[in-house]
């Protein structure tokens, strides 16, 4: 196999539940060597669902699971005094740091930026908080729900006549890990150019703010304009635009109303669609009309399976995406002919599909080397390598510093 563009690099993972540990896990999965520090009774994703035959367990995770896949665990309670010099050993070794510990809690345990620093100039560190360790709101909690109410744009989405909704799941707080890594990257490179070491305050709510999905411009709009988008009054929010039922599931169009001459060929031509009236500018926005093309344009979906409605839309260049399930994905043959998935055998779970490689680097490649660790399953590995000798471990055991 192969090394992954990151092989050499050493991460020391101070991160927990799912924005630091997608952060480290792009590193690892690219070939680095993540250190996860884990408290005694583990990164609290491991107490996260969905459960592998639902049956709960520390090893048994899958949002654990995913988030950690190549990385070492070492078992360390940084609260104590005798992890110092764990820590300072664990620094002189790594090549960068990324934290996710609540803002100001490593200063107080004399291991946040400026210890770091005095230690290791040439050293980077990356802290992933809610709201940046100088803000305001530093001590306020967070979860994906509040980020995407806080800083996404969860107020118009949905339907106007029911409460607004945000995307499923964790995607606010992944979302927060990629860009996170973006900067650790940078961080990373800069000290390998010009050998010093940054400290980049990484705030999950300024991500989103800034991010993908008209977040920003929505905000400048709001600042400058007191323009609120609004959400759609029904599933559709405009003349072909929005989601539609079809035969087997839903699908969903973006701006079809703009390019009618490529509506016209995905519906193969019909004579209501000839009519001048469709063809004027702006037609999309004309309340009356869309509700008149909606009446004519869903007999056509509904004998339509989604496939057969995205291979039509491809063919005329209309923008156009099924809303598959997660066993639709799974069985997505577009997927598994690019190779998407990948595998990782665990001692509890045995073989595992997940998701492979976010992106694809030919000459250097992603791979999973191994699957996500056992809490504490690398404690006397790793500490072996800092040069800790059998006795000193015990000792460390002993102190409650590790187990």
């Amino acid at each position: 196999m192969n090394p992954g563009p990151l092989d050499g690099v050493t991460v020391l993972d101070l991160t927990e539940h799912i924005a630091g540990p997608y952060c480290t896990k792009l590193f690892a999965d690219f070939g680095a060597d993540v250190i996860k520090v884990e408290r005694p009774d583990g990164d609290p994703s491991r107490s996260v669902g969905p459960w592998h035959q639902g049956i709960q367990g520390p090893e048994r995770s899958g949002t654990f699971f995913y988030f950690n896949t190549n990385k070492r665990s070492l078992v360390l309670d940084i609260e104590r005094p005798e992890a110092v010099t764990v820590i300072e050993r664990l620094l002189a070794r790594a090549d960068i740091v990324v934290e996710s510990q609540p803002a100001g809690r490593l200063d107080s345990l004399g291991l946040g930026w400026e210890r770091v620093s005095s230690l290791r100039d040439d050293l980077p560190m990356v802290s992933i908080t809610p709201f940046g360790q100088d803000s305001p709101y530093r001590d306020f909690k967070i979860s994906d729900l509040v980020l995407y109410g806080f800083a996404g744009e969860m107020y118009s989405i949905g339907v106007q006549d029911r409460e607004p909704v945000k995307m499923y799941g964790t995607a606010s707080l992944v979302e927060c890990g990629a860009a996170a890594a973006t900067g650790a990257m940078a961080a990373l490179t800069a000290a390998e150019l010009q050998g010093v070491g940054q400290h980049v305050d990484f705030s999950m709510a300024d991500a989103q703010f800034n991010g993908v999905d008209r977040r920003h411009a929505a905000t400048i709009g709001f600042e400058f304009a007191g323009r609120r988008s609004l959400r759609a009054p029904g599933p559709a929010a405009g003349m072909l635009a929005g989601v539609y039922p079809c035969a087997d599931g839903y699908i969903e169009f973006s701006g079809a109303a703009i390019r009618i001459p490529r509506l016209n060929e995905m519906l193969g031509r019909p004579d209501w669609l000839q009519d001048e009236k469709w063809w004027q500018p702006g037609v999309g926005l004309i309340a009356d009309l869309v509700d008149e093309f909606n009446g004519l344009f869903l007999p056509w979906a509904l004998e339509r399976t989604k496939r057969e409605i995205w291979e039509a839309a491809r063919e005329a260049k209309v923008l156009c995406g099924p809303l598959f399930s997660v066993d639709e994905l799974f069985e997505d043959t577009h997927f598994s002919d690019r190779g998407f998935w990948s595998t990782a055998e665990h001692d509890e779970l045995g073989e595992v599909k997940l998701l492979g490689r976010p992106l694809t680097m030919p000459a250097s490649p992603w791979s999973i080397r191994r699957p996500p660790p056992r809490l504490g399953e690398h404690t006397d590995e790793v500490l072996s390598e800092l040069g800790f000798e059998d006795s000193e471990i015990a000792e460390l055991r002993a102190s409650g510093a590790t187990s």
